[in-house]
């Protein structure tokens, strides 16, 4: 059983934090991102600390102070230190570019792909000799970031046999033998 919804978040310095009814807005030196908080959820605001209360034990309290806690955080994390996400393109003639928010991906198709990025998202291609190209993904929106990586992974999941494709960097991919002779 989940406590995360319990832990309080510690607001910091340069961050402000607006509840209007049911709209809660967050600001910070990198942007700007509101939530609406549905049901019964109350947000308490004192010294800098925010605290999420649930009114009842039934499960759909209990399930939406968790996440409403979780989302909370990720703004507040966003708007002050900002999300990176890194993409690594495993393959044999795999290549990525970008100029500016156009992203290109060489990824074995017979034409490349080519992604127009979300002005809050900033793109960064790393190509050195010899190792695998890397995508840099960097915003303060946690769940635009993630659904974007989440988007470019899709085109070429990483396969189990040779482990081509795009992955996040650390992910284990889980090999396959191969068929014997």
């Amino acid at each position: 059983m989940s406590r995360i919804g319990f832990q309080p978040i510690k607001v910091p310095e340069g961050v402000t934090v607006d509840i209007n009814d049911n709209m809660v807005t967050v600001k910070g030196k990198l942007g700007e991102l509101k939530q609406e908080i549905k049901g019964d959820i109350q947000l308490e605001l004192k010294d800098g600390v925010l605290v999420v209360k649930r009114p009842s034990e039934s499960k759909q309290h209990k399930a939406m102070h968790g996440l409403y806690r979780s989302l909370l955080f990720n703004m507040i994390e966003g708007v002050s230190k900002g999300w990176t996400k890194e993409l690594e393109l495993v393959g044999v003639g795999y290549k990525a570019s970008n100029q500016g928010q156009l992203l290109d991906l060489s990824l074995g198709f017979s034409h490349n792909i080519l992604i127009e990025l979300p002005p809050e998202v900033k793109v960064e291609t790393v190509s050195e000799k010899g190792k695998n190209p890397i995508v840099k993904l960097t915003s303060y929106d946690k769940q635009l970031i993630g659904h974007i990586a989440a988007k470019i992974r899709s085109f070429r999941k990483p396969e189990p046999y040779k482990g081509k494709g795009v992955k996040y960097v650390g992910e284990e991919i889980r090999r396959k033998a191969g068929k014997t002779a």
